[in-house]
């Protein structure tokens, strides 16, 4: 996976060459902290404290989550300790916070810098905050995951269940009012903007959530609901309601969502804007 063709000297290579990732996205983030410092002296202590202070990009990023979810409650050491010791027992941590980063650029038309989403976006902090509580849940310590999970949602105004399971390289725009289920899959290289709700249909328990396919584009305000799964490459447009599997490679749109496009899983991806310009709502029923 390219980063972007702005930043073409980084690539997110095979695992084997993780390391010669991560330390270019290293330089690339202090070189960039560095211009801002210089920019903005104003804001040295976010730099100094999040970044240029700190050992390396990881020890950062955990940094820099861990200070914005302390309270009174839960310190920032405390956090930090965690997500140190989840680094250490899993590399999907890793592996994540640095496929996502490299999603965020990729496919963010405003995100003209790595610090963007490092320092500020709300949806790469969420996703980060979520691997960590996944992992507590995991691993016995379901009162801590539950309180972050709730620390979480006060802070980026998301709600994702620790249960729920999450791939690579997802890219969660604005964040806001997105919320997933506990039995959840969202797997790898997943589009969500604002709004979202990966839900049961409250008629259910066991495996009640769905299941999003590899590639998946899911507009704004969209709902998909019950166990049921959204084929690879697939695209939900905003505001649909979904209640019924959707094909790979589909577009579906309106209330109840239907099929309007099948594109063949080899076309090249498509953005948003185009999934979206292609699309005339004037067509579509939104009764239920």
């Amino acid at each position: 996976m390219v980063l972007q063709s702005r930043l073409s000297h980084l690539t997110l290579v095979a695992p084997e060459n993780d390391v010669a990732f991560t330390d270019a996205l290293w330089r690339q983030l202090r070189l960039e902290a560095e211009q801002a410092y210089a920019r903005s002296p104003m804001l040295a202590p976010l730099f100094l404290d999040s970044i240029l202070n700190q050992p390396s990009f990881e020890a950062a990023m955990f940094h820099r989550i861990a200070g914005r979810l302390k309270n009174d409650v839960i310190s920032q050491p405390l956090i930090l300790q965690a997500f140190h010791r989840a680094a250490g027992a899993t590399s999907e941590i890793s592996l994540g916070l640095k496929a996502d980063i490299a999603a965020v650029f990729d496919r963010d038309p405003a995100c003209e810098r790595l610090i963007e989403p490092f320092l500020y976006f709300k949806g790469f902090h969420a996703l980060q905050a979520h691997r960590l509580t996944h992992w507590l849940w995991g691993n016995g310590e379901r009162d801590f995951a539950l309180y972050l999970q709730s620390r979480t949602s006060e802070v980026f105004q998301t709600d994702i269940h620790p249960a729920a399971r999450i791939g690579r390289g997802i890219f969660l725009d604005h964040a806001t009012g997105l919320v997933v289920g506990e039995t959840a899959v969202i797997g790898d290289d997943v589009s969500l903007l604002q709004d979202i709700t990966l839900g049961g249909t409250g008629k259910d328990t066991g495996d009640r959530h769905p299941k999003i396919g590899r590639g998946v584009m899911i507009g704004a305000g969209a709902k998909i609901l019950g166990n049921i799964e959204i084929g690879e490459q697939a695209r939900i447009a905003a505001g649909s309601v979904v209640l019924i599997p959707v094909p790979p490679g589909a577009t579906v749109a309106g209330v109840p969502a239907r099929v309007v496009r099948v594109a063949s899983l080899d076309d090249p991806s498509r953005s948003a804007d185009e999934v979206l310009r292609e699309l005339s709502y004037a067509r579509f029923d939104y009764t239920i």
